[in-house]
């Protein structure tokens, strides 16, 4: 017999949409169908407050040292994130006890001192508010164990067995150490606490932990496994509550089913993930820019023309881009050494809109956990959304090809462009046509306000005001739900009234669970409800450079449909651009195009506000007070990431 994670629950565990009502049960021991591989709670000793890393990693240098640049990531925010409360409130309704997922990843902390259950939160305690802190990452070892050895105890291992294991890296299925040893990339240290040199600490698989989400929910249960290619028989169960060995996410890789997000996956496929710093000079012309160049311009700093100052080779990994080296110590105490290869613990992505709802909340004692903000967190957190400013213009590159009026959108990154949670995020592209007498022609892709009347309340939401313009050019993510889960769903219990999309002007529903499963087989529609998603319905989001096919494929990453991008098919490999055809409008002589990206939608946000129905008493307030927050921090206006301004012939 296992502890109460391996064990089915005293409950009747039934795959259920919680109704307003039915109302939330509130899960405390969470249910085999969302458990996961990994260290479990309370196995390891409880994770060290972040805040005394800072007596000795912080306050001598805001823009290079580990712990005010850390203090300014969502990473530190993770646990205040308010999006993320909203998003779990409607998770919880959807299939109580999945919650657990959320909180896994949003509060380690938290999660592994045993605060998870009850699942909604309720359960945490005030120090769980601190994000991912410094002794999760440097806790972590490789669930392969090819170097150093953690706590994973049967059945709960994450790797694929044998005398030459997988490690399993996504979903949060992380692997600590216990005790207080610090792992990190340094050999030979002479500091006041025990430390260890890991190999893994400079490999993107690090990073992939919490980076390739998957949904062990439609891995196991959903008819197509919430994958390209369904899982072979014997690789999972599909019955509410079975044991956890039997279970999809303890019998294959994450990555072979439930996508949500596949952010290391995409860099996993790429050339990226073994292309050596050191070859920045030989990429492709339109590469040699951007967020590549001050990688590259950073590791140069080491003298060992791109590799670790200690000569270790280095590649383009998640941590060449998202953690810039620096020449700077990485400890205040006097005596210790100048590194010229020292990662800037930043962190930084591409969200400039969350640290002003955190702010505007936390002012208001509104934050479910982490309040209570003092100057130098919130210095941090402006100095880490102008960094996140700084990283989207350097994400990409717009360029025109007059012969072929076309409009080239090029993807600078090491992932998809763009990449992260799908839900709400978007790029699209602002074109503004002029006359040779300087007036607007027109606009493509405006950005401007609506008038929205929900539940007697009216809205004044900025937003893209014209959806359905064909002139409109978008990219994202559109997840949703199958036909045929919609119809399991349903036979097992689920509410038919279950909404799936709401009119972005009324409120109204404009598609249920019931009406999608009524339709044929091989139907789909598109939801915000990403516990229940089984599907990507459509991802036309730019490649990497030099994504694989297959092994994109394998990886559950392809572009949707899998023939955009050049249509590689097996064995090939995708375009690392878009391609706009120019439609000018007649009259036209000159345009100005602006990239836009958006980290938080109107359409999300009022989705999540709609979908609270409150049957989660500690959560019930969540979905509204982030479309308040929405509201007052400027709607998350969005950030202009490349503009291009061109005569036209």
């Amino acid at each position: 017999m296992w502890d109460n994670r391996g064990m089915l629950s005293p409950r009747i565990l039934v795959l259920a949409v919680c109704s307003l009502a039915v109302g939330a049960t509130l899960a405390v021991n969470v249910p085999t169908d969302v458990q996961m591989p990994g260290t479990q709670p309370n196995e390891v000793s409880g994770i060290q407050f972040s805040g005394s890393c800072g007596n000795c990693h912080g306050f001598y240098s805001p823009s290079a040292e580990p712990y005010l640049t850390w203090q300014g990531s969502m990473m530190s925010h993770a646990s205040r994130d308010p999006l993320f409360w909203a998003a779990m409130a409607v998770a919880e309704q959807d299939y109580d006890g999945s919650g657990d997922l959320c909180l896994r990843c949003h509060t380690p902390t938290g999660w592994i001192a045993g605060h998870s259950t009850p699942t909604d939160g309720s359960g945490l305690a005030y120090s769980d508010g601190y994000g991912v802190e410094c002794m999760v990452c440097h806790r972590l070892v490789d669930p392969d164990e090819s170097q150093w050895d953690g706590v994973q105890n049967p059945p709960f291992i994450a790797n694929s067995g044998g005398s030459n294991p997988e490690g399993w890296h996504g979903s949060g299925m992380y692997v600590l150490a216990d005790g207080d040893t610090r792992y990190g990339p340094y050999a030979n240290l002479n500091a006041p606490h025990p430390t260890r040199q890991s190999n893994f600490h400079r490999e993107s698989a690090l990073c992939g932990t919490c980076h390739d989400v998957s949904n062990p929910l439609t891995g196991d249960l959903a008819p197509g496994h919430g994958s390209i290619d369904p899982l072979p028989a014997g690789q999972f169960s599909g019955v509410p509550g079975d044991p956890v060995t039997s279970k999809a996410a303890f019998l294959n890789p994450p990555h072979a089913y439930g996508v949500v997000e596949r952010t290391y996956s995409e860099h996993v496929a790429s050339s990226f993930i073994a292309t050596p710093v050191s070859a920045y000079p030989s990429l492709p012309a339109e590469l040699r820019g951007g967020i590549v160049e001050r990688a590259w311009a950073g590791a140069m700093l080491a003298g060992r023309n791109g590799d670790y100052e200690d000569g270790t080779p280095r590649s383009y990994s998640c941590q060449t881009c998202h953690m810039i080296p620096v020449v700077a110590p990485g400890c205040s105490l006097p005596g210790y050494p100048l590194r010229r290869d020292m990662p800037v613990h930043d962190l930084t992505g591409g969200n400039t809109w969350a640290p002003l709802a955190i702010k505007w909340l936390d002012q208001r004692g509104l934050l479910q956990i982490g309040g209570g903000l003092n100057s130098n967190e919130l210095h941090a957190m402006e100095a880490g959304a102008s960094r996140a400013r700084q990283m989207l213009k350097d994400a990409a590159l717009l360029e025109l090809d007059p012969q072929r009026r076309v409009l080239k959108v090029v993807n600078r990154t090491g992932h998809k462009l763009i990449t992260g949670y799908p839900e709400g995020r978007r790029m699209w592209l602002n074109a503004r046509w002029y006359g040779e007498d300087g007036s607007l022609l027109r606009e493509d892709g405006a950005y401007g306000e609506i008038t929205a009347l929900i539940n007697g309340r009216a809205w004044r939401p900025r937003t893209i005001v014209h959806l359905a313009d064909p002139n409109l050019r978008i990219w994202q993510a559109r997840p949703g739900i199958s036909q045929e889960w919609a119809a399991k769903l349903i036979a097992q219990g689920s509410d038919p009234g279950l909404v799936l999309e709401y009119d972005r002007t009324s409120g109204r529903p404009s598609a249920t669970l019931g009406t999608l499963a009524a339709q044929p087989s091989g139907t789909q529609h598109a939801s915000f409800h990403f516990v229940l998603n089984d599907v990507i319905i459509s991802d036309n989001r730019i490649p990497p450079w030099g994504l694989r096919f297959d092994e994109a494929r394998e990886r559950n990453c392809l572009p949707m449909p899998a023939s955009q991008y050049g249509d590689p098919g097996p064995g090939g490999v995708y375009r690392h651009w878009d391609e706009v055809p120019l439609n000018p409008p007649a009259g036209a002589a000159r345009a100005e195009f602006r990239l836009l990206y958006q980290t938080t939608s109107w359409e999300y946000v009022m989705a999540l506000a709609l979908a609270n129905d409150g049957s989660v008493p500690h959560l019930a307030d969540v979905g509204i007070n982030l479309a308040r927050a929405w509201e007052a921090t400027g709607m998350a206006e969005p950030e202009v990431m490349a503009v291009l301004r061109v005569d036209l012939p």
